[in-house]
């Protein structure tokens, strides 16, 4: 391959980089929440007192994280749950849910990017109703901010994915 070449893909290359960040960034997002989603799965064994294969039935029959995060939370808030547990777990969860709303942003949307790969934006997949007219499509950017925000979430829920852990093992919920 000639140097002019390499300059060329290089040069191709370079612009694609932010494609393939914003892509790499989602898809660790993407991951980091689901495995720590899953592990909602030993918060309901410990809570309701069950096996876990119990729990992942329970878990796979509720089909979206608000209902799973309301189970648990719901077990949690039974008086048969010591209070210092309950805390414990009421706070990862509300941990969690905060976290929800930017990982459904990116898993319910449309993403654009310039031929360059370099200027990206989203434009979200809901309807937004109101008297007389509906919205729909919402674009935003995926600027250097909005990065840092979902890196930010990761580093959160991957913080939130310890602390199940330290849940699930001290009160030795089933695994």
């Amino acid at each position: 391959m000639s140097d002019a070449d390499r300059g060329v893909r290089q040069q191709q290359a370079g612009p694609m980089k932010r494609f393939h960040e914003i892509l790499l960034l989602i898809g660790q997002l993407n991951y980091t929440w689901t495995n720590t989603e899953s592990l909602l799965i030993y918060l309901i064994a410990g809570l309701a007192n069950v096996d876990k294969e119990t729990a992942v039935i329970i878990f796979l029959t509720l089909n979206t994280t608000r209902a799973r995060i309301e189970l648990v939370e719901r077990l949690a808030k039974m008086a048969k749950t010591p209070s210092n547990r309950r805390q414990e777990i009421l706070a990862v969860t509300q941990q969690l849910g905060k976290q929800a709303k930017l990982r459904n942003k990116y898993s319910h949307c449309i993403y654009s990017f310039d031929e360059t790969g370099d200027q990206a934006s989203t434009q979200l997949m809901a309807i937004f109703d109101s008297k007389e007219t509906i919205k729909y499509g919402k674009i935003e950017q995926i600027d250097d901010a909005e990065l840092a925000r979902i890196s930010e979430a990761i580093d959160q829920i991957m913080k939130i994915n310890k602390s199940i852990w330290a849940i699930v093992e001290r009160y030795d919920f089933p695994r």
